[in-house]
């Protein structure tokens, strides 16, 4: 079962990311949207109604999930440039999947997170090396997270849905 849950392996939270490895993590963020569009564009609802493991999401659940996820990315990521180590809330990512939206076609998830990444790889290529050692402070992990390291997790947290997915369409 951990396979399934974790099929590309668990992201290592006490690993720091140097400043130089973010550049190809930052051009996999740009890749990415397109790499899962591609991935979904056709999909039909019987696959996109298919959990990825028992008692998972289905693949319209993970792409809905990953907007909502990087949406919040993309405000702590702000918070963090523009604030003092600001404290972001969590939320439960368990039950966002299951509003009412975790139904929709997938169509405006996708979009939300072409635009988002448009944007986040604009600001990340814009920023100075100090600026990636900005912070937030994530009370529900009651931990400290280092942009940088911020966007190796989003690589990783892109990459392990993406093989949800492709586990679901098998």
């Amino acid at each position: 079962m951990e396979n399934l849950k974790y099929p590309i392996g668990k992201f290592d939270n006490t690993k720091e990311y140097p400043y130089e490895s973010l550049s190809g993590a930052i051009n996999y963020l740009e890749d990415f949207p397109k790499i899962l569009r591609e991935l979904v564009t056709g999909l039909p609802d019987d696959i996109l109604d298919t959990p990825y493991r028992p008692e998972g999401w289905t693949v319209r659940q993970v792409v809905h999930h990953v907007a909502d996820s990087h949406s919040n990315m993309y405000i702590r990521v702000k918070c963090a440039l523009t604030e003092e180590n600001p404290t972001i809330k969590g939320y439960s990512e368990g039950d966002w999947a299951n509003l009412p939206d975790s139904k929709l076609p997938i169509e405006s998830s996708l979009n939300i997170i072409e635009g988002l990444h448009e944007r986040l790889v604009f600001i990340f290529r814009n920023l100075k090396q100090e600026d990636f050692e900005k912070t937030f402070y994530h009370n529900g992990y009651q931990r400290t997270y280092i942009l940088r390291n911020v966007i190796a997790l989003y690589r990783w947290h892109s990459e392990h849905h993406l093989e949800h997915i492709k586990l679901a369409m098998n």
